[in-house]
């Protein structure tokens, strides 16, 4: 596994304790990192995750909310939760990262910190939405096409 991985699994962990503790997020940070022994770039994209996933919480629980049929977030187990927003924040404002790479990397991280029936949880909700997000993108991009279309004197797009 790559700098990364561990990024992904430090965000997980300090995203984890912030559930329990919500406090001033700079100190929490130098808390965190003052017994984890990693290179620069992997704390760098760490922080990038965790600042991220922090930033958009309300909106990426509800993502998470939409597509876990019959599931509660609130309810559902921290890491779980957790590694969910991480893979939500990469695949919504992460557009260097392919969604699938974000999808396995969640299912190692649930199966590594919670249950191999985390990994299938966790699995089957990000794969629906992932699903979803395409075709909403794909429709969406077919949407701005066909205006361009309609503006286009000659009916044609770039």
């Amino acid at each position: 596994m790559g700098g990364r991985h561990e990024a992904r699994e430090w965000a997980v962990q300090f995203l984890f304790q912030r559930d329990f503790n919500r406090d001033d997020m700079v100190k929490a940070l130098e808390i965190f990192w003052r017994e984890i022994k990693t290179d620069e770039k992997s704390r760098q994209f760490a922080e990038e995750l965790i600042r991220g996933v922090d930033e958009h919480m309300t909106e990426l629980d509800q993502q998470i909310q939409t597509y876990a049929e019959h599931w509660d977030v609130r309810r559902m187990g921290a890491v779980d939760r957790n590694v969910m927003r991480v893979a939500f924040y990469e695949m919504l404002y992460r557009p260097d990262i392919p969604p699938v790479v974000s999808i396995n990397e969640a299912v190692d991280i649930a199966k590594e910190y919670s249950s191999l029936e985390s990994g299938k949880f966790v699995n089957g909700i990000l794969d629906h939405a992932c699903r979803k997000l395409k075709r909403a993108a794909r429709t969406s991009a077919d949407s701005e096409n066909q205006a361009k279309k309609k503006e286009s004197p000659s009916g044609n797009v770039d």
